[in-house]
Order: structure tokens, then sequence, then C-alpha cells
């Protein structure tokens, strides 16, 4: 049946294509007109190849959006990690959902096309596209653009891996969102959440373009990546490897599943992988299945940038090419790997490396790391490639630093250390499984209304402003951080402990406290980012007439690199011999 599906599909396409009806998948004329920007939002635009008249800009944005950092509890100083960077015009506001019991015979609403934030235009607000049957009780949860943690302790992080075209089916009424909603509402671990998401995907189909999500339980790490199955049959395919213990992994826009060998207690997938594979053309019985040969690349594989710089950071005794095609899919690291190194590495420009991105001439005088689109129909000099995809960037949304430990009760051994906006101008607050609610300040906010009682707000203006002398006030800004996150550091252990003791005698108080504790420290963040951001502006005004003289003059190397410049002065004329007097 699937066979003739396909046979009729193509039956249809061709047709479209000879009669020049907007069906047509035929590549575009070079003078074709380019499609209406409205056509240029979102991740329909992903995968490869880039679609005829969709900027390389435009596509960067929508597509090498997200990193992730899985890592198993082995390789950990402290519990199961994994993060994520939310990158690009994401919801900024975070809540929480509370689990409910439900009544036999409850229908559950599918929703799709949501997580974009409540500025964008009603068509791209999430909508109802279906139901599915309820079960009887759901977990407590985080929701988010791309919601992250449950009250088990399930924590999940994303990026967006685009893969072949033919595969995207907008049918499907499951987008990544709602099956990681899914999940958190009924899964206790990370194994449960992979089974029901691939489940209800090939059930009631996978409408989305292709993604990873880095999914943890205190004792496991699975790298997921999921794809349509392709516009014949609603369906998906997909696959997922668990981060073998004492190592650690990444994810950074492009699928990182190669062989699907190792048996259940290490691999899970879909059934019809090489049915789909051998039906399109992309493998035959005989050839080495490669998963993300087959389903991700449509040529040879690039150097990924990112997922060189974390697993070097991380492991730098293997002294990782950064033009390698691929780098490993995890790797020991050298030491064990803390919540704060993973902090530390969503901070990261590449600093001190050939890749530094302060080091740009497009980083001006005072080295900001941010890059806006450049022309275009500017074209670099051959050989040359101008900027770097780092993996810290400045239309980030939120990123999260996800911790699941297995010595305490799950909702207080997993908890997600949040920062709104870009993390390298921002500060980390904890947020437990357990917490009853989160500050007003991180449940508002939108892009197109500036607003002091957002915290995402007073995080973006620290990071735009910092444009102005990014050099200077980099310093300024990591000193805060410092000084923040190193108090809520020394605190944990003593508020943990205090809230297994409460645990012991009554459950409810030990959550209120943990979820007391959270919220007051994240509430104080988002007063001390605005305090700071009133400093910068304060200490940076006019140039920096409030700060150090070295923090506000032109570098003397940035000036040596530009060469002669300025005003060119006339040489001066050759003097004239004076007029003897006439005679009289």
């Amino acid at each position: 049946m699937r066979i003739q599906k396909l046979f009729l599909t193509g039956l249809l396409v061709a047709a479209a294509g000879l009669s020049g009806s907007a069906g047509s998948r035929a590549p575009q004329a070079p003078d074709a007109q380019a499609p209406a920007a409205d056509q240029w939002v979102g991740k329909k635009i992903c995968g490869y190849p880039r679609p005829e008249g969709v900027p390389l800009e435009v596509w960067e944005n929508a597509c090498e959006a997200c990193t992730s950092i899985p890592t198993t509890p082995e390789a950990s100083a402290d519990g199961a990690l994994t993060t994520h960077s939310c990158d690009g015009g994401y919801e900024v506001r975070i809540k929480i959902v509370p689990g409910r019991k439900h009544e036999p015979g409850t229908m559950r609403p599918v929703m799709k096309g949501g997580g974009l934030g409540a500025e964008k235009p009603p068509e791209r607000q999430e909508r109802k596209v279906g139901e599915i049957p309820e079960v009887p009780e759901t977990y407590t949860r985080y929701d988010a653009a791309y919601p992250f943690m449950n009250e088990k302790g399930v924590i999940i992080g994303e990026t967006t891996i685009g893969g072949r075209r033919e595969l995207y089916n907008d049918e499907g009424i499951f987008d990544i969102m709602e099956l990681q909603r899914l999940a958190l509402e009924r899964a206790a671990t990370a194994r449960e959440a992979i089974k029901i998401m691939g489940e209800f995907a090939e059930k009631y189909g996978y409408g989305d373009t292709g993604e990873c999500l880095t999914i943890a339980d205190a004792k496991e790490v699975w790298q997921f990546e999921i794809f349509g199955a392709g516009p014949v049959e609603l369906g998906a395919v997909w696959a997922a490897r668990r981060i073998p213990p004492g190592e650690v992994g990444v994810s950074a826009n492009r699928s990182r599943i190669t062989t699907l060998d190792g048996g259940p207690d290490f691999v899970m997938r879909s059934s019809n992988l090489e049915q789909v594979a051998e039906e399109n053309g992309w493998w035959e019985k005989g050839e080495p299945f490669i998963f993300n040969r087959v389903f991700d690349m449509s040529g040879p594989p690039m150097p990924n940038r990112r997922e060189w710089r974390v697993l070097s950071l991380l492991a730098p005794s293997l002294k990782l090419d950064p033009w390698a095609p691929e780098q490993p899919f995890s790797v020991k690291p050298d030491q064990k790997v803390t919540v704060r190194q993973l902090m530390a590495i969503h901070r990261d420009v590449y600093e001190g490396t050939p890749f530094d991105q302060t080091k740009s001439p497009l980083a001006g005088p005072f080295g900001t790391p941010n890059r806006w689109a450049l022309p275009r129909d500017w074209k670099p000099a051959e050989g040359y490639q101008p900027v770097e995809r780092q993996i810290a960037v400045h239309q980030c949304s939120y990123v999260v630093v996800l911790q699941a430990r297995a010595n305490m009760p799950p909702w207080i051994g997993s908890l997600a250390w949040f920062a709104p906006d870009d993390a390298k101008t921002s500060v980390f607050s904890p947020f437990y499984a357990g917490n009853l609610s989160v500050p007003v300040p991180y449940e508002i906010g939108r892009r197109d209304r500036f607003d002091r009682g957002s915290a995402w707000w007073a995080s973006n203006f620290v990071g735009n402003w910092s444009n102005l002398n990014y050099r200077a006030m980099i310093q300024d800004i990591r000193a805060r951080q410092s000084e923040i996150e190193d108090r809520l550091f020394a605190d944990q252990p003593i508020i943990e402990k205090t809230a297994l003791e409460l645990y012991k005698a009554d459950p409810d108080r030990a959550r209120r406290f943990i979820s007391d504790y959270s919220n007051r420290v994240a509430q104080e963040n988002y007063q001390k980012w605005w305090e700071l951001a009133d400093k910068l502006v304060t200490d940076y005004q006019d140039g920096g007439s409030r700060a150090a003289p070295e923090k506000r003059t032109v570098p003397a190397d940035w000036l040596e690199k530009q060469g002669p410049f300025g005003t060119k002065v006339p040489e001066p004329a050759a003097t004239a011999k004076p007029r003897a007097p006439a005679k009289r």
C-alpha cells in the first residue's frame, strides 16, 4: 500500500510540475520572485537543502538555533546533566503547569504551533489540531518555548536538526514542543519519555522539522532524534541512543546518531527506519545503516564549530580537530563536569582560539562578539568565513542547565538553572522540580514591549547596552555574575539539607520551603540585574565618562591594525620667495 501511495504521489507531483501549478517542487528559475517575507518564519524552512529564495542569515537564524550538552551522572560531579540554549525569537516566559487527576473518558487536546511568544500574530500562536485519550493523572511540569522538566526529575534539552526536506509532513498533529509536554506529563524516567514520544508520533503523525532532544533522569542520559515519515502517510522515523556512562555528548543543530547497535540498553528506535530509507532511495540492503547519513544529510558532513568547542573544553587532552567533518558522538571528560562548567560553555564565544569572535574586524574597537546581518549581496573573500556560529548568541531567548540527582526526592534533587536571554550577559537562578510557582517577572515579557517588570527585559537590556563597550562592560557583568552565582552554589547544599530534614516530617512543608527559596532568589536576581543595568548606563554615559580610563580608551592594538585612517591632511605648499619692493 505504501508503495502505491508513493507512486501516486510521484504522479501528482510530476503533473503539478508540468502544469505549472502552485504545487510544483521544481527548482526556482534564477529570476524567480523570492518568497514573501512571511514565508521565511518558523522552522518549516529548516532542512536540507536550504530553500530557494530564503536568505542564508534567515535560514541560519531559524535552523542553527540551539545547543545542548548531555552529561551522564558518571561523568558529572553532581548528577545527570543536560542543557538547552533557546537561540532565536522564541517564547521568553516560563510557567509551572500543575499535575491533575482526570475522569475516565477525558480527552486531552493536542496543540500545535506555539512557543514563539505573545507578540507573534494569531496565525503563529498555538492552535488545537486534535485530541488523544487522557491518562488518569499527569505530573507537574515546567512550560516554556520548549518544556524542560517535571516533578519526577525528567529533564529535556533541545536542538533543531532539520533533516531531509522530503520527510516533512505538516499533517502530523504533534510538533516537538507538544511531544515534550506529553512526555513530561506522563513519564517518570527518560526511557518512558522516549517511548511515549515515539509511540504517539508514529500513531498520530509528527508534523515538525527534524529535532533532537537530550533526555535524562537521575540514572540515564539519552539523545533522541526524530523526523517525519514523508508526505505519503502520517508517522515518524526516530531513534534514541544512550550516552555511554562516564561520557558527555553535544547536539548543535545536526543529527549526531550514527550506528544503532548496542542492544535495548543503549538503543531505541522506530521499526520503519530501513523501509522509509529504502523507499526513498537513501539506502540499499547490504549497506551499513548510518542513521544521520540517511535522514539528515543531503551531502557530505561539514565541520561544526560548536561540537568541537564543547567537546574540546571538556576533554582537551583529545586535541580534537576543529576542521574535522564530524566529531565523536560522545567523549570521556578529562575531569568530572560541573554545572558551572556548563554555564561557562553557554557563555563561550571562542575566546583564546583562532575563531575568537571578540578579535574579528566585525567586533569593532571594543570587541563585541555579537553579529548583525551582513548585506545580502556582499560576498566574502574567497576562502574566508567571516562569521563563526558561536555558542553564546545575542538573539537567545533563554538558557537552562538542568540537573537530576538520585540521592534525594526528585523534586528536590532535580532543578533548572535558568538564565533569561543570552547567558553571557545574564545570570542563572535555580528553579526546583518541586516549585509550586515562579516569580511574576519570569512569567511575563514580550519582545514588542519594553517592560521593567520582566526578567527577560532586564537581561536583554544589559546585553544590548554592553555592545557599546563590550570589552569593558563584560568585566563588570562577569563580576556581578560571579558574586551572585558564587553565593547560590555556596547556599545550595545548606538549602537542600534543610529541605530533606523537613521532608522527613512534612513533605508538603519541605516543598513549600524549596519553592519559597527558589522564588526569593530568582526575584532578587531580577532586581539585581536591573540595578546592574542602571549602573552600566550611568558608568558608560558619553563613552564611559565615569568609568576608569583604561575601560573607555580605544585599544592601541586595534588602532594599529586599522592602518592610516582619518582625514588626509594635504601636503604644505612650497614656500614662495618674497618679492622685492617696487621701486619708486
